[in-house]
């Protein structure tokens, strides 16, 4: 059986009042072979519940030196009315910040169905819509968005920079005419990371949760520039967080 056939996608409505449920038929599972598989692996439901107070509660702060309430405004600056978040996770972000407009059109993306179903029971006032999908294939997302945001995802994609190169081409194509493509991501060990925060990337790296040992601010810049015509970048702590614009 192909990729294509193993890592499908769907889209789903999620409704205010909804408590952890059933979304739609299941997806079958990305074979330990794909080379996505191993950056949303962690993501199961045992250890979701403990996210936010690992990474949000001590990495963040202590280890990348980018602390969540930098995360929430840079979010709070670039999010639209109609919003496309890829590589959700537990949703924290997007719960703490805020909308320009009420109530916002608001897509969850990611491969993990534990990450949608976590992130979506959490946001549910704001009735999402998921859509699992593989961000290095084809997103087959309808329509188009006013921002697009990709936090800390990066890191956990195969590769250097340039291999993540289709995030970026996918990103460019979904993004609407004036629309903003945003997000954060933890370099490699080329950035000012402490001891703590250089041991925890290298295990990472060897247990395949990050794929950042070429990671770069530079290269970041190099693959903005190559997709987009204006960007922003900058790196506050170990974290780059970067903006960009199509038109």
């Amino acid at each position: 059986m192909s990729n294509a056939e193993l890592i499908e996608t769907k889209v789903i409505d999620v409704a205010v009042e909804a408590a952890p449920r059933r979304y739609g038929r299941a997806v079958t599972a990305v074979p330990k072979s794909n080379p996505a598989y191993r950056g949303q692996a962690i993501y199961s439901r045992v250890f979701l519940p403990t996210y936010d107070a690992i990474v949000y509660g001590f990495n963040s702060p202590y280890l990348w030196r980018c602390p969540l309430s930098r995360l929430v405004a840079h979010y709070d600056e670039h999010l639209s009315g109609r919003h496309l978040d890829v590589g959700v996770a537990s949703g924290r972000v997007l719960d703490e910040a805020t909308f320009p407009t009420p109530p916002p059109q608001l897509t969850l993306m990611d491969l993990n169905p534990n990450s949608l179903r976590t992130a979506a029971t959490r946001l549910a006032r704001y009735r999402p819509r998921t859509h699992q999908a593989n961000v290095l294939e084809d997103w087959n997302l309808p329509g188009a968005y006013d921002s697009i945001a990709l936090t800390h995802i990066l890191h956990c994609l195969p590769g250097s920079i340039p291999d993540k190169r289709p995030a970026f081409e996918n990103a460019r194509t979904a993004l609407a005419p004036k629309g903003t493509f945003f997000g954060a991501t933890i370099l490699g060990p080329t950035a000012n990371h402490n001891r703590l925060g250089r041991a925890t990337i290298d295990l990472n790296n060897r247990l395949g949760v990050m794929s950042n040992a070429q990671d770069t601010a530079e290269a970041l810049d190099a693959e903005l520039t190559r997709h987009f015509t204006s960007h922003h970048l900058e790196v506050v702590g170990t974290v780059a967080l970067f903006s960009a614009r199509g038109d």
